[in-house]
């Protein structure tokens, strides 16, 4: 899972398009590695359309929107990190409560299925700076 996904505000359509397909089948990854259910996915994309996250599931779009790679971008770093910090729990992490502040005794996915891109911006935040 070397895919890189930078977003940054010269996320032009034409780039979108270029990462949308590695984006998204790494993303699909890192949800089976994680065990989500296709409503956290879908929470996670920020989708509410069952149909859309269907299309995206199979590739079958061209570009999709800036803030969908943005929170991708946010998946895959919490992805990177937590094999970084706990190689061998890694993805079982994301499902274990969490006494820490940020998600006072809830697991971090259900932080990160908020709906809200912050959160996932939080939860990487407090990875990374777990890594020091």
């Amino acid at each position: 899972m070397a895919t890189t996904v930078h977003v940054g505000t010269q996320a032009t359509a034409h780039s979108r398009k270029d990462l949308t397909g590695p984006a998204l089948r790494t993303f699909f990854r890192i949800a089976e590695a994680w065990g989500l259910k296709e409503a956290e996915q879908m929470k996670l994309l920020g989708l509410d359309n069952r149909s859309t996250f269907q299309t995206w599931k199979r590739g079958a779009v061209a570009a999709i929107p800036k803030d969908a790679l943005e929170r991708i971008s946010y998946v895959l770093g919490i992805y990177k990190g937590l094999q970084i910090l706990l190689p061998r729990t890694a993805d079982a992490w994301v499902r274990k409560p969490n006494e820490a502040p940020l998600f006072a005794g809830r697991s971090a996915i259900e932080r990160m299925t908020s709906g809200n891109v912050a959160d996932l911006y939080v939860v990487r935040q407090y990875i990374d700076a777990q890594r020091g």
